[in-house]
């Protein structure tokens, strides 16, 4: 393949027809093409296993394409080694040097590139003042906290200014509290800097919290390539429902296919739903149909939809600004309904049964089980 590819000014990153195996055998990557846009935040989620962070290290040179191209601004990098890329990497186990100063830890890339003592100390304090750790310059890793030594780590990448910040898991070793305040901080270095951050986790509330696109992966394939928003409300799959937040599922045949991208679906129950026909292949096909928690409705107390179906309420747990309720609703034994507090609504008992509704344009028709889980 060429050393060079057509690149549009905004694409700073392509993978074109990028594979990996091991083994010869077993493609832990298939047939990658993705391309990565200048100043974006992009998120690669996906469980263990689902080629993402085989996807940034072959990005950051650690690991080598079996098959196809990556370009970084243009040029392809197959032959450059990981530190003449000019990438920031930023790992979960920190990788500071014990024995060096906080500073000098921070310094280090700006020492290898030649970079003279006092114009490395003056970057490294400001790299420092980025993360709120200028009066720690003094101190070792060893006297640091978890959350501080991700900073220095963070510091570190940034010293060089690299157009291109990659980060494996990083705030995976963190508690949740302090997890939570490095998300919004990363995210607003990255806004006032403007890098191009390529981000792995498998966390789906980090990646919706912190990420202008996300790739969902599964099975070594992007599944869905979209913006939070977008991977929320409209997944385009039964993998990136279920994967992506909260989820209620009905198995069903589709009866009917409608106007306007919508089938009818008969459930396991013999009863009736009206979906978006999303992944189905037509009529008496299998599908599964998807909606969120938070679009299903009692139906006594929220609006009236076109899916009315009777549920036996199984559990109420009371969690504050809302109730969940979870109920058996057309074989399904975990259906569950968000209902929010409102004064003087009463909540179900437990063996009461129950309508709930929801939204047609809310419910997907997506693949069913046997099908698979490939993107389309």
């Amino acid at each position: 393949m060429s050393e060079t590819a057509p690149q549009s000014s905004d694409c700073l990153v392509r993978f074109a027809g990028v594979r990996k195996t091991y083994d010869g055998e077993t493609l832990i990557v298939k047939n990658l093409d993705l391309d990565i846009h200048r100043g974006e935040f992009l998120t690669l989620l996906g469980p263990s296993g689902s080629g993402k962070t085989t996807t940034l290290m072959m990005l950051a040179g650690f690991e080598t394409p079996t098959e196809g191209e990556i370009f970084l601004d243009g040029k392809s990098i197959r032959a450059v080694p990981p530190h003449q890329r000019g990438i920031g990497m930023v790992f979960q186990n920190y990788a500071l040097f014990p024995h060096m100063t906080i500073e000098e830890n921070v310094a280090f890339p700006l020492m290898v590139r030649g970079i003279s003592r006092s114009e490395r100390s003056v970057r490294a304090r400001e790299a420092l003042a980025m993360v709120k750790l200028e009066s720690l310059w003094r101190r070792r890793p060893a006297q640091l906290s978890g959350g501080q030594q991700q900073r220095v780590a963070l510091a570190r990448a940034l010293v060089f200014q690299p157009q291109l910040v990659l980060m494996d898991e990083p705030l995976g070793a963190l508690d949740k509290q302090l997890r939570e305040h490095m998300q919004l901080e990363i995210k607003q270095i990255h806004k006032t800097l403007g890098v191009t951050v390529v981000y792995v986790t498998h966390d789906q509330t980090e990646a919706l919290t912190m990420s202008d696109r996300i790739a969902v992966f599964n099975d070594g394939v992007i599944q869905q390539l979209d913006t939070p928003h977008g991977l929320y409300e409209q997944p385009n799959n039964r993998f990136v429902a279920n994967f992506i937040g909260e989820n209620n599922t009905l198995c069903g045949v589709v009866e009917e296919m409608l106007e306007n991208g919508f089938c009818r679906v008969r459930l396991s129950d013999g009863h009736f739903a009206t979906a978006r026909a999303v992944r189905v292949e037509g009529v008496g096909a299998p599908t599964v149909l998807s909606m969120r928690p938070e679009k299903v409705h009692v139906e006594d107390y929220g609006p009236q939809h076109v899916n009315r179906l009777m549920g036996t309420v199984r559990e109420v747990v009371y969690h504050g600004d809302h109730t969940r309720v979870r109920l058996a609703v057309a074989g399904n034994l975990e259906f569950t309904v968000k209902m929010r507090f409102r004064p003087n609504r009463p909540i179900p008992e437990p063996g009461e049964k129950i309508a709930v509704a929801f939204a047609a344009e809310d419910c997907f028709a997506l693949d069913a089980p046997d099908e698979g889980t490939a993107a389309g």
